[in-house]
């Protein structure tokens, strides 16, 4: 034997046969479950090779049952500690630290039980720089402590210039996964993993623990991470520790866990995070409490006619399903060509899942449910993203999500474009991107990450194709900004990045592929819509409030925008004051710089291709002429990507009232809430305004239209349903889509170039006929009126033409007689004329 290794082991047994060391602590091992005489005997053996045999070097603390646990081994080896939990009902117990010490002197009594309390008794009472969790079961190789100690150690590299507060070898709960806390790396539910901590945060974070069971895993590390320290993560092979050659019987089964106190850990976990959710519903339900309280009458003011065609939207979704039919494909309207379903905005990932909702209750509930669930999603996913990377006030971040969701832009479009509602995966996929730039500073996998965003990615291609083009424009820009303020951190996270990227399209594209390529060359594809020339928004309208804010003047925000649905700023300019006032206070945060750039690049972006100065005659070119020809961007509306600035101005509200709130002086944090309520008073949402719904002719609703249109016959509405008036959507839709109709309010394609336009083609007989209907004079009818009339009937292979009783039905009535040749028939309140084959 060696001189050093005969004074290694003579120090060993001092230290065995003397007192408890009282001095530092290389590693503390906490195992909180009673550990078997051969199995403490294996650790023990591991402990003295991996970190040396003298005093200090190590400390296993088992935490157990005081009824079932073993003493001798904790009364003969110095470091070994016994901590017993007990009811706390021991009336010598001390009442202010909730312990006692055993008669025997073998260990420390604690009150509480669970795995939540054990571990929280184990880890404050350790003295350990390095505190490892491990199971009593060592069902993890003790040989992989060494690689997580080589990501816990401050000399190792690191992609940021803090070292990881805990490294997990990765195992999950998927109890914890299940209920509710996504992206939060959790033990498994029934055994301690083997996670390695640094001391110190270790008993802060177990510290301010205060559930007692499973859920005690998610509750620290939500914790730590709100701390904003850094979490790594190790993939760890499986099997058992035993050292070689050692046989050892197998250990007794670990008692099943507690279901129901782990679904209580968790609900009380979450219960802050289920408030903020509840809140938000309840904001959501005021916004379309109109709607909601007379669904079968009701119809948003401001919806111009996309409830119309959103409701058509979810009917032939269900319509198609049911009926075992090509969900991308339709003839229900624009005959005879149909629509390109995956070309406009059926949101097939909702209305899909929700088809049984429809069938029971109606698509107008369908169509209220996507709005109230999905802002209230929206709202409380932008929430967990605030919360988990920005702020530690719960509070602050509702407040920030709330606005991200709730903000002008969104309410406007909350009254007929659910697309640019339900935003609530836009958050997840922002996080999972950030979650690849971090993870060779965390030990993520790239793979996973990638497959996920992926997976995100694919999901909200069925929701909203141009949210998420918005949302990918407006990370590009913060990518951009990043790399302005700390190019070392952004060029560290770039290669990850692009990875995880490369393994998302690899995901996603396979999934999508014969989607969008029905959508880009399948029948009734478009290469780009028409959308005038003045979607960009004004500068005015960058300060000004929307209708529906509480400050709002309609007519003002009317003249400043396309219309009521399309108000894609408006944030007044108190809100957009205080942005800037708190990116002037929080400058020398990279992520507020980051965002003040992102937000100013976003607007800029919004005033489109050519900017008017108000009041003058002067226009300058915009920074959008460098994307209007791109693909894809060429199709948006570029007004909508000052949509980017709602979840910009949310964090940075986050951010300014997280820290107001810790400000020490009273009238300081009083100072700050009254400019954070000033800014955010005028542009509080109303309630969006509803009318009474256009009725369905008694016609179809009896269906008497079915003598009069037969199969593969389309109905001829008078006037033919376009954006301007698309009542007769909903007469599809009451008919549960028995017939098909001529015209209709959907995205298509116009002319040899196959330009998108809103609507069917036009023909010269619905250019007419909608003329008169809103006061033009009937042309005089002649043969070459006659001729022509016919061909578009047989081009749209009508079968009757329905003229409803309204404004002007006498004038449309003997233009259509003159034309037709014949007098119609009246039918309870509409007049026919029958056009199919073999009619004259």
């Amino acid at each position: 034997m060696t001189g050093e290794s005969a004074v290694g082991a003579d120090q060993g047994k001092r230290a065995s046969a003397g007192t408890r060391w009282l001095g530092a602590v290389g590693l503390s091992v906490v195992v909180p479950a009673p550990v078997p005489e051969h199995t403490l005997t294996v650790l023990r053996e591991h402990l003295d090779a991996h970190c040396g045999t003298g005093p200090g070097a190590w400390e296993l603390i088992l935490v157990t049952d005081a009824a079932t646990a073993s003493t001798a081994a904790a009364a003969e080896e110095p470091r070994i500690r016994l901590i017993r939990l007990d009811d706390g009902t021991d009336a010598d117990a001390n009442t202010d630290t909730g312990t006692d010490t055993d008669a025997d002197g073998s260990g420390v009594r604690v009150r509480g039980r669970g795995k939540g309390a054990a571990l929280r008794a184990g880890v404050l009472a350790s003295a350990g720089d390095r505190v490892l969790l491990t199971d009593a079961a060592l069902s993890t190789p003790f040989d992989a402590l060494a690689r997580l100690e080589e990501v816990l150690d401050p000399g190792t590299p690191q992609a940021d210039d803090a070292p990881p507060a805990v490294v997990l070898g990765r195992s999950r709960s998927r109890l914890v996964r299940t209920l509710g806390i996504p992206g939060i790396p959790g033990f498994r539910a029934d055994t301690c993993a083997f996670a390695l901590f640094d001391g110190d945060r270790a008993r802060a974070a177990f510290g301010a623990s205060t559930l007692d069971g499973p859920a005690i895993d998610a509750e620290v590390l939500r914790w730590v991470r709100r701390q904003g320290w850094h979490v790594a993560e190790v993939e760890l092979p499986a099997g058992r520790a035993d050292a070689p050659h050692t046989p050892t019987p197998a250990p007794a089964p670990a008692p099943r866990p507690d279901r129901r106190q782990a679904l209580g850990d968790l609900f009380r976990l979450n219960a802050g995070g289920l408030a903020v959710a509840g809140v938000f519903l309840l904001l959501s339900l005021y916004v379309f409490q109109g709607l909601w309280t007379d669904l079968d009458g009701a119809y948003l003011a401001d919806a111009l006619q996309d409830q119309n065609q959103w409701e058509w939207f979810v009917g032939v979704t269900t319509d198609n399903i049911t009926h075992l039919r090509n969900p991308l494909f339709t003839l229900s309207q624009g005959m005879p060509d149909g629509v390109n379903l995956m070309a406009n905005a059926t949101m097939l990932g909702l209305n899909v899942p929700l088809i049984p909702v429809t069938l029971l209750f109606g698509e107008t509930v369908t169509f209220a449910l996507v709005l109230t669930l999905g802002m209230a999603a929206s709202a409380w996913t932008w929430y967990w993203l605030i919360r988990r990377r920005f702020v530690r006030s719960r509070w602050a971040a509702a407040a920030g999500g709330a606005l991200a969701a709730f903000a002008p832009p969104m309410v406007s479009h909350a009254n007929g474009h659910p697309n640019f509602v339900v935003l609530f995966m836009i958050p997840l996929i922002v996080d999972r991107a950030l979650r690849l730039c971090e993870a060779p500073r965390e030990g993520r996998s790239v793979t996973r990450d990638g497959v996920l965003l992926g997976l995100f990615a694919t999901y909200q291609i069925f929701i909203g194709e141009e949210p998420l083009l918005i949302a990918a424009l407006g990370m590009l820009v913060f990518c951009a900004a990043y790399l302005l303020v700390d190019r070392r951190r952004a060029l560290a996270a770039a290669r990850p990045l692009g990875s995880g990227l490369l393994v998302a399209l690899a995901v996603c594209l396979p999934l999508v592929a014969v989607p969008l390529y029905w959508q880009f060359f399948g029948p009734q594809s478009y290469h780009s819509v028409l959308h005038g020339d003045n979607a960009g928004n004004s500068p005015r309208a960058l300060i000004e409030y929307a209708s529906r804010s509480l400050f709002g003047d309609p007519e003002t925000a009317g003249k400043l925008s396309l219309n009521t649905t399309e108000q894609n700023a408006f944030y007044g300019w108190p809100l957009l004051a205080f942005g800037v006032a708190v990116c002037v206070w929080l400058w020398r945060s990279r992520a507020v710089r980051a965002l003040a750039l992102t937000g100013f690049g976003a607007l800029l972006l919004s005033l489109g291709p050519w900017v008017p100065v108000p009041r003058t005659e002067i226009v300058l070119p915009g920074p959008w002429r460098l994307m209007i020809k791109l693909p894809l961007f060429e199709s948006v509306i570029e007004g909508r990507v000052a949509m980017v600035c709602a979840p910009v101005l949310g964090i940075l509200l986050a951010l300014a009232l997280d820290r107001i709130l810790r400000l020490r002086t009273r009238e300081l944090r009083t100072l700050g809430l009254l400019g954070a309520a000033a800014a955010l008073i005028p542009v509080l949402p109303l309630p969006l305004t509803v009318r009474d719904r256009a009725p369905v002719p008694a016609f179809i609703t009896s269906g008497d239209w079915k003598g009069y249109v037969k199969d593969g016959e389309a109905l001829v509405p008078v006037p033919l349903p376009d954006p301007g008036q698309a009542d007769a959507l909903h007469w599809q839709v009451e008919a549960d889509f028995g017939f098909r109709l001529a015209g209709g309010y959907f995205n298509g394609p116009w002319g040899p170039d196959r330009i998108g336009i809103y609507g069917a083609t036009p023909r010269h007989l619905s250019n007419m006929l909608r003329d008169v209907r809103y006061g033009a004079q009937p042309p005089e009818v002649d043969a070459g009126w006659r001729l022509q009339a016919r061909q578009d009937l047989q081009y749209w292979k009508a079968g009757a033409v329905v003229l409803p009783f309204q404004d002007r039905d006498t004038e449309l009535r003997d233009l259509l007689t003159g034309l037709l040749g014949r007098e119609p028939e009246q039918v309870r309140d509409v007049w026919v004329w029958r056009v199919g084959p073999g009619e004259p």
